[in-house]
């Protein structure tokens, strides 16, 4: 059986980015091409319930605003339409309201400690 290695984190990060499905695999290609590592989880929006995908980054705190900008590059707003019933129509007709959707909701977290298994 190995044994585990624990080891202070030097100075590192851990990136949270939920974004649309159809933005995450550009998104982690081109994290890639820069030598970040990447994992993708599969998840689904509350508000509207939408796809998306969480993308964990972890990096060097040195590399966290290169790996924004590269998030920010390539994670676009969209407008979608949803149908929401008028109120005051005596039968409820949906109406196409425009909301926007997309980008990217990046949270930074600091990593005080981790252990590789």
């Amino acid at each position: 059986m190995s044994e585990a290695r624990s080891q202070p984190a030097e100075s590192k990060n851990l990136l949270i980015a939920v974004v649309q499905s159809q933005d995450a695999e550009i998104a982690r290609d081109a994290l890639a091409k820069l030598g970040i590592m990447v994992e993708r989880l599969p998840s689904t929006g509350g508000f509207l319930g939408r796809r998306n995908a969480t993308l964990l980054v972890g990096l060097p705190e040195a590399r966290r605003e290169e790996a924004q900008e590269v998030l920010h590059d390539n994670c676009r707003q969209r407008v979608e339409f949803i149908a929401v019933p008028l109120e005051s129509a005596p039968l409820p007709l949906p109406t196409p309201t425009p909301i926007t959707v997309g980008g990217a909701t990046v949270f930074a977290l600091e990593v005080e400690y981790y252990e590789e298994i």
